[in-house]
């Protein structure tokens, strides 16, 4: 193993983050913002997503903004004006849920979808241009080390050359398969019988009645779909869960398109034909697992699906990374390190936990059948539109606080 290798010298703080996902592309921007030098490790050596889109909600397009990417998000997000609600089967309108406008003026901040390659263009573009952050690529983490005064991340190639950072802390943002959450918690993967498809297709091939600047939610009995305009309106996300008993959880396994128009062989028709364009899908076992028990302890913390991952029925995987990385940021103005990432650590929990516990709700009201279904479709009418918004002001109108004191 080489020497110890120090961190660029820099104001405030020297700090280590594990993985260049959305969570760690946006950790690397809030702590340089505020003063801090940061290293940003990668074991992939090139940025790419396929066929994957997601969800900022307001909750977390504030805070871009905040970041100063408001302008960039707005040449490449999209704002649908609402979430219209269907049957798998029927295809009947069941409910809506208000966006654009209504979000805007509710929560002061839009409710955006966007390329997950958009984004992440988005936020490189801001680290690249950021002299207090050094973004280092084809490096896995796979150690950490603390000492009275400082921590160390060990870090290697996939030539299998190995060498050590030295950090006044360290961030593991390194995904749901995390290589240092184990120093905090070993609380194993869970896979919940299901999987999640995903492609996108030119907005054209779309059926005529699915091209609007709208979400679709599509429910039935233990399957759902989800699909939006992304890439400037010029491509359609679509996003089918089924149920699946396989255990891996594969972010790009390649799916077999017949098997998936066999599990929604009983489609509404307009529903089939969209499901029927993509000819490359995408495929990934859906896992769960509680928030770490600590989510921070000395001079480690954890962010985003590292510390929590979050199923996907409430389309909050990347807000809530978003928001660690603000909490973070905030709770390391001033304070000890040991002490600020303590705070940061009681203060994210808890919302994790109730994050979590929604979209494992929404799990089972989106795929309920018989005389549940019927209720809760009787109750989505009945709430209309800004109700059905209104339902998750907890959500959506979450802000940090600035910490008083540790």
């Amino acid at each position: 193993m080489p020497p110890n290798k120090p961190l660029p010298d820099g104001p405030g703080l020297r700090i280590a983050i594990a993985g260049a996902g959305i969570g760690g592309l946006t950790a690397a921007l809030a702590l340089a913002a505020r003063g801090h030098t940061v290293t940003l490790v990668e074991r992939r050596t090139a940025f790419s997503e396929v066929g994957a889109g997601l969800q900022l909600s307001p909750n977390a397009s504030r805070l871009l903004t905040d970041l100063g990417l408001g302008p960039a998000l707005r040449r490449v997000a999209g704002e649908p004006a609402r979430v219209r609600i269907r049957g798998l089967a029927s295809g009947r309108t069941i409910g809506e849920v208000a966006l654009g406008a209504a979000m805007r003026e509710r929560f002061g901040a839009p409710y955006l979808v966007i390329h997950r390659a958009d984004l992440q263009t988005i936020l490189l573009d801001a680290v690249r241009g950021r002299p207090g952050i050094r973004l280092l690529v084809g490096r896995a983490a796979t150690g950490f080390r603390e000492t009275a005064s400082g921590a160390s991340l060990t870090v290697e190639s996939a030539g299998g050359r190995a060498e050590t950072l030295e950090a006044d802390l360290v961030v593991a943002a390194d995904g749901i398969r995390s290589a240092l959450r184990a120093r905090l918690d070993g609380g194993a993967l869970r896979p919940v019988g299901a999987a999640a498809w995903r492609a996108t297709l030119p907005r054209g091939q779309a059926p005529g009645a699915l091209q609007g600047d709208e979400t679709g939610l599509w429910l039935g009995r233990g399957r759902h779909v989800v699909h939006y305009p992304i890439a400037g309106g010029e491509r359609i996300n679509v996003v089918a869960v089924l149920p699946d008993r396989r255990d891996e959880a594969d972010w790009s396994a390649p799916g077999d398109p017949a098997r998936l128009r066999a599990g929604f062989a009983d489609a509404a028709a307009p529903l089939a034909e969209l499901l029927a364009q993509p000819r490359d899908w995408l495929v990934w076992t859906l896992a769960d697992r509680p928030a770490a028990r600590p989510m921070a302890r000395g001079r480690l913390a954890l962010l985003g699906d590292a510390a929590h991952p979050v199923l996907p029925f409430l389309a909050q995987g990347a807000a809530l990374a978003i928001e660690d990385a603000a909490v973070l940021a905030a709770c390391l103005a001033g304070a000890p390190v040991p002490q600020a990432l303590a705070a940061y650590a009681a203060a994210r929990r808890p919302r994790a936990r109730q994050v979590q516990r929604q979209a494992r709700r929404n799990g089972r009201v989106y795929h309920a059948g018989g005389l549940v279904a019927a209720a809760r479709d009787a109750v989505m009418a009945r709430l209309g539109p800004a109700r059905m918004t209104e339902r998750y002001a907890w959500l959506y109108g979450w802000r940090p606080a600035e910490p008083t004191g540790a």
